[in-house]
């Protein structure tokens, strides 16, 4: 907004302004404001009441959106009238996406208007949004849970408020189509608070008058007309999401117009664009099913002759077969087969009788040598080979032992104390057998022993 009082203050007078003498036209004027508008306001939302709304022959709507204070006027060009789910109407609430612009021929401000709802309904589709991706996490839209549609149903049960539009074009498009279906009309409230509940609890009886054999149902319609995003708001509960998705019947959600979606279309096993729609793909045409039974008539003509004609030609070979003309040829073909096969029989089983028996030889030959007593004999001769060289490296050991311990003595006994006194030395101790091996060792009276080669003598130092 600031722009626009910069713009106001540029277009006021001044000394340059005077001195240049620019003068727009009002044309020009009014595009430099379109312009300005356009550039910084651009596209906004809007809530307001509507007011003075004019439904033109060629699809434009034109009307002023006001508060307490304002109005603005509004157009909704035909184009995008069809891609809005609202019927416009004096008095009602609403919101509003657009584009600001001017239309210059008048010179006012007005909004282009893209997209329209109710006041509040945005709440409602971001609720939409997110429970829509809850469930599709939670597995309630794969397409291989949905169950199929039967082809010639018998029995049908349409949930649907009893007065509304849907369920009168739905019996009348059946009836029309195949009059012979039963027609089982469950009454419920379709929109308001109550609704959702009333859907879920004929979508529970329904299941347990069938598990209990009450009723034969081969299809449930859950329908209603077309309407805003709030009156469509019962089809869009999660309880309703889940009821149709532990049913065990086959559904077919019809609510709405073509551009209507809810979450019980995404949820049921099958989406009709509208309740006509889906009365046509509940049950084919009675014409069409005629065609059908009489394309199926020639086919089961057609396989039934061709039948007939091959068993026809069956015959007719059996009975040129000499099996027919001379059975005796044929016992006796049979017979010298016979002999045939006995032979090779007998031959295939001499050959695999020698086969075993070499088997058998070979096995044999493997258990004697494998045999305790074999493996004890080898065993016991392996022990006296080594007992034998036990016994002679023993032998040669004790043979080098006595020899060294020969040598030893010898060498002992000429280091010994004997071999000295052999040699004529002698040994000299006292009384109690200690050597004396100097003079210093012995005092005068004391007693010594001297140890000669072939005795002792004892004697007393003076």
């Amino acid at each position: 907004m600031d722009d626009l009082f910069e713009f106001s203050k540029n277009l006021g007078p001044s000394e340059e302004k005077k001195e240049e003498k620019s003068i727009f036209s009002v044309s020009e004027l009014t595009r430099k404001i379109r312009n300005l508008l356009e550039y910084r306001v651009g596209e906004v939302w809007v809530e307001g009441e509507i007011s003075n709304l004019r439904k033109q022959a060629s699809g434009h709507q034109y009307f002023t959106l006001k508060d307490a204070n304002s109005q603005l006027p509004c157009v909704l060009f035909r184009g995008n009238a069809s891609k809005i789910n609202l019927n416009l109407e004096d008095g009602q609430e609403i919101e509003i996406r657009g584009d600001i612009t001017v239309y210059e021929p008048r010179g006012n401000y007005q909004l282009i208007v893209r997209n329209a709802q109710l006041k509040g309904q945005g709440n409602l589709q971001s609720q939409f949004e997110a429970l829509k991706v809850k469930l599709n996490n939670e597995g309630l839209f794969k397409e291989e849970i949905k169950k199929t549609i039967p082809t010639f149903p018998n029995t049908v049960c349409i949930i649907t408020s009893p007065t509304g539009a849907a369920i009168r074009d739905m019996i009348s498009v059946i009836q029309r189509r195949a009059p012979w279906i039963k027609i089982i009309v469950y009454p419920v409230l379709v929109q308001g608070e109550k609704a959702s509940q009333q859907i879920v609890r004929a979508l529970d009886d329904i299941e347990a008058w069938t598990q209990a054999g009450k009723i034969s149902i081969d299809t449930i319609v859950l329908t209603r007309g077309g309407g805003s995003l709030e009156d469509l708001w019962p089809f869009n509960e999660e309880n309703t999401a889940r009821a149709i998705h532990r049913t065990n019947l086959p559904i077919i959600s019809a609510i709405g117009h073509e551009i209507d979606y809810t979450i019980s279309d995404f949820t049921a096993d099958l989406r009709a664009p509208t309740p006509s729609a889906a009365a046509e793909i509940l049950v084919p045409e009675k014409i069409e099913i005629g065609n059908r039974l009489q394309n199926l008539a020639e086919i089961l003509k057609s396989q039934v002759i061709n039948k007939i004609n091959r068993w026809n030609e069956r015959l007719d070979y059996l009975g040129s077969r000499t099996l027919i003309n001379e059975p005796i040829r044929i016992l006796t073909e049979l017979e010298q087969s016979t002999d045939w096969k006995f032979e090779m029989l007998q031959s295939s089983f001499l050959e695999a009788l020698g086969t075993k028996e070499k088997t058998l030889s070979k096995f044999s030959n493997r258990l004697t040598i494998c045999h305790p007593a074999k493996q004890l004999e080898e065993v016991s001769g392996k022990l006296e080979i080594i007992n034998q060289s036990l016994q002679h490296s023993l032998s040669i050991q004790l043979n080098r032992c006595k020899e060294r311990y020969e040598r030893s003595a010898i060498a002992l006994k000429s280091l010994g104390p004997h071999s000295v006194l052999d040699r004529g030395f002698s040994l000299t101790q006292d009384k109690d057998g200690n050597l004396i091996t100097s003079s210093k060792d012995i005092n005068a009276g004391d007693k010594i022993i001297t140890r000669l080669k072939d005795g002792e003598l004892e004697s007393t130092v003076d």
